[in-house]
């Protein structure tokens, strides 16, 4: 047998071992209901809780999206702008040491 087909059949193993699982739950779940409170989850079973929906934003205009890319442009500017003014500054530093 290889190792691949052992892998599969570990795999296919534990898939059926986790289904074995969630349907206990869900009978232990029915039978305490308030363990499933406690748990977080609904009586019905593990699965019960719905997902919860992404969080949609707001859609930007396009004046708001040209403000906030000017305004990053500005920002990353200024942020090399910094970089090379503590760069040169720091070059400046080890040339007059070494003088």
């Amino acid at each position: 047998m290889t190792h691949q087909e052992l892998r599969n059949l570990a795999r296919e193993g534990a898939r059926q071992r986790v289904a074995a699982l969630n349907q206990e739950l869900a009978t232990i779940y029915l039978e305490f209901p308030e363990l499933a409170r406690e748990r977080g989850t609904k009586a019905a079973g593990p699965r019960a809780v719905a997902p919860r929906a992404a969080r949609k934003r707001p859609a930007m205009s396009a004046a708001e999206r040209k403000a906030v890319s000017l305004r990053m442009k500005a920002y990353w500017a200024d942020r090399r702008k910094k970089k090379a003014a503590a760069t040169t500054a720091a070059a400046k530093k080890r040339t007059k040491k070494a003088a």
